[in-house]
């Protein structure tokens, strides 16, 4: 569970104590989520090598195609039009797109940098 609330919170994955991301961005005024090179606490590298956060993109699409797929189980329900609904989902796919742009990245660096690894090092 300690991993999960690290990813969910936007902590480091090798102290889960520093913030990852500077700040949240904001999609209305068109700024992307800004992240921290290093940990703050531990001093931590997030991006291991460049091109590293490649690979999140891949998670980014795989949590908009999930996303989108419960809209339309919900929306089902309510709308009835082709418009409607794709309307809704092009909607909320870009109102969700700094959340999963967080969420992914913070999946993709768990998934590769753990405590876990740090402890088996020592």
């Amino acid at each position: 569970m300690s991993k999960f609330n690290d990813i969910i919170e936007e902590k480091c994955p090798k102290c889960g104590e520093g913030k990852v991301f500077k700040s949240k961005g904001n999609l209305f005024l068109f700024r992307l989520p800004k992240m921290n090179d290093h940990c703050p606490v531990c001093d931590h590298k997030f991006e291991r090598e460049p091109g590293f956060f490649y690979g999140a993109m891949y998670v980014s699409y795989g949590l908009t195609v999930a996303e989108m797929i419960a809209v339309y189980v919900i929306a089902h329900f309510f709308i009835e039009g082709f418009g409607g609904m794709l309307a809704l989902i092009a909607f909320m796919a870009v109102a969700l797109s700094m959340f999963n742009f967080r969420l992914s990245r913070m999946i993709w660096m768990h998934m590769f940098d753990s405590k876990e690894e740090k402890k088996e090092q020592v």
